[in-house]
């Protein structure tokens, strides 16, 4: 067994006090969907939470985390984040917004700390799994945690 080599969210994690495990699945680069990681790692894709970034009219640049499978309702989304119309970032300008390639964003440690809005389906587990910032590296941690850690607000984000 290789070791895991940590990634920046994971010494903010460190940082911060806050348990979690590291845990790599096996990447396919046609395939970088959330179902795909769930499938990998063996876990509910309810509990494996995706990371979007949005740009909402008013207030610029913000985050959503929706479980894996759902679809993000753009608009609760701008409702939440205080905007009257928001949108999907272009993929081309992810890695200069957040410092992340798409298959691996993590709302931990992007560039610049930008509002975060988790889905309240996460309140229903104890651990949820989010991108550790690298293709085929998962975080495991308790989702009050990274509540916490972000200053996240807590809200429906997902169509129903």
């Amino acid at each position: 067994m290789s070791k895991i080599e940590k990634t920046n969210a994971a010494r903010l994690l460190d940082k911060a006090g806050i348990n979690y495990n590291l845990i790599s699945y096996e990447v396919d680069e046609s395939d970088l969907s959330a179902i795909h990681v769930a499938e990998q790692l063996n876990e509910p894709v309810g509990q494996v939470f995706k990371t979007l970034v949005l740009m909402g009219d008013k207030t610029g640049h913000f985050v959503c985390i929706i479980p894996g499978a759902a679809e993000l309702d753009l608009k609760l989304a701008a409702k939440v984040s205080g905007n009257k119309n928001c949108d999907m970032i272009p993929m081309k300008s992810l890695l200069s917004t957040t410092g992340y390639i798409r298959g691996a964003c993590s709302p931990i440690g992007m560039k610049k700390m930008l509002p975060t809005y988790i889905d309240i389906s996460c309140q229903s587990f104890t651990t949820i799994y989010i991108s550790a910032g690298k293709r085929g590296l998962q975080i495991a941690l308790n989702p009050q945690h990274l509540i916490g850690l972000l200053g996240m607000g807590v809200s429906s984000l997902i169509k129903e």
